[in-house]
């Protein structure tokens, strides 16, 4: 396990025999959703010959009367993270018959905040989380964390729903795109790597409601995509719907897709299909995983 310390960085895990090997982060707080999710990172880390790296945030309780007690020491809670992130690599190796190279990592923090300190230091191929919990609570908690990774994050961000597994595979990919700004704001290469690494079919969606979208730059643009994503040879979808998040959530379950890619844009701070409370509609009620990425 990487000793976490905030003089030193964790350059243990890129010195290791494997450092060229994808990494894929499965962030958990140990709830049903996000073991969920890390059963999924699991199989897709196995699919592509990747390492995965199992890691947990924690917090020291407090109690505030008039002077803040610490109500457990800082010890206890990270032995209890460490012993709970150990406990599942040897459930995950046992699975994967030790096929698969399992590496854990335990820091005091805010999540995201850790996160992108970790995806700094390692470049994983991407981050898995749990999308949403099956109670209140945990909707609140580990939900909200995952939209704060997507925004926040410039690494991919794999959002997975609760009891998805990973199945056979990831051979159906959609990608959400309303034909704007499609050279500033597409990550054509990462795209295009996806593609590949899963040997899957790409299918680009695109939703509006009675060419209400439509502007006169609109087939200029969706020509440009073509041109940049021609390689992979994309599939297109014109779908009329005037709610854009249940567009692409009825294609993709009609179509039987296994991931849906989404861009949230930076520059106009996540307009149209991204803003917050659509984010959100997007990802929490969709039954596919859903990988947000920026350009």
């Amino acid at each position: 396990m990487l000793n976490h310390n905030k003089e030193q960085e964790p350059v243990l895990f890129l010195s290791s025999k494997k450092m060229d090997m994808k990494t894929i982060i499965a962030a958990t707080d140990f709830s049903p959703v996000s073991l969920n999710a890390v059963n999924f990172a699991a199989d897709m880390a196995l699919a592509i010959d990747a390492s995965l790296l199992l890691f947990n945030t924690y917090n020291i309780p407090v109690s505030y009367s008039d002077v803040p007690v610490l109500l457990v020491s800082v010890d206890e809670i990270k032995k209890s993270s460490e012993a709970g992130l150990d406990k599942l690599k040897e459930k995950i190796l046992h699975v994967t018959s030790g096929k698969l190279t399992v590496n854990t990592e335990a820091r005091m923090g805010n999540t995201v905040d850790e996160l992108e300190e970790l995806c700094k230091a390692i470049q994983p191929f991407a981050v898995v989380m749990g999308a949403k919990g099956s109670s209140g609570i945990e909707k609140i908690l580990f939900g909200s964390t995952a939209l704060t990774a997507i925004r926040h994050l410039t690494w991919p961000v794999i959002c997975v729903p609760a009891g998805k597994e990973y199945g056979k595979g990831i051979r159906k990919i959609g990608f959400a795109c309303d034909f704007r700004e499609v050279l500033e704001t597409t990550p054509v290469k990462f795209i295009k790597q996806i593609v590949k690494e899963f040997n899957a079919e790409l299918h680009i969606i695109n939703v509006d409601y009675k060419e209400k979208h439509f502007r006169p730059e609109t087939p200029e643009q969706s020509f440009l995509l073509h041109h940049l994503l021609e390689d992979v040879k994309p599939h297109y979808h014109f779908i009329n719907n005037p709610d854009t998040e249940d567009g692409i959530n009825e294609f993709a379950e009609t179509n039987n897709l296994d991931l849906v890619i989404a861009i949230p844009k930076k520059h106009k701070l996540l307009e149209g299909i991204f803003k917050p409370s659509s984010t959100k509609k997007l990802v929490f009620q969709s039954h596919i995983p859903v990988m947000c990425m920026h350009e």
